[in-house]
């Protein structure tokens, strides 16, 4: 009796995280599979059976208008966003705080490389998993 019952139970919530047609949007993560965060980062998501599309930002660059839902996502400025170890950075003189984001994120179009990373949209909210355990405040259905 009781065995059963928390077996349904648990079913029960692992769907939750499930896509259900036309109710949930699957999550979305920003991916560059040569990246060990990025991989931590997808694997977390499948241990917690979350749905998610992958998109690989380096063969696919967001567009500047995604670009830009990814900031609002965040609640970041665009500063927070790029790799400034990477060439493209300090070759672009991105450090330049006279630059508009505009300006910006022209140049992250151009160089996706410059895209921290991995990011993660859920639901109108983004985190960037660094450390990959961050990106879970986004799935409260998890405990």
């Amino acid at each position: 009796g009781k065995q059963l019952m928390l077996g349904r139970l648990t079913s029960r919530r692992r769907r939750v995280n499930r896509t259900v047609k036309g109710q949930r949007h699957k999550a979305t993560i920003y991916h560059n599979p040569r990246c060990s965060k990025s991989r931590a980062t997808m694997q977390l998501l499948d241990d917690h059976k979350i749905d998610f599309k992958v998109v690989n930002y380096l063969e696919t660059p967001p567009t500047k208008n995604e670009l830009k839902e990814i900031l609002k996502a965040l609640e970041y400025p665009v500063q927070n966003l790029l790799r400034k170890s990477e060439t493209a950075y300090k070759d672009n003189n991105l450090e330049d705080d006279q630059l508009t984001e505009d300006q910006v994120l022209d140049v992250v179009v151009a160089n996706p490389i410059l895209i921290e990373r991995p990011i993660v949209l859920n639901e109108g909210k983004a985190a960037i998993g660094r450390p990959p355990f961050s990106v879970l405040k986004l799935f409260p259905q998890i405990d």
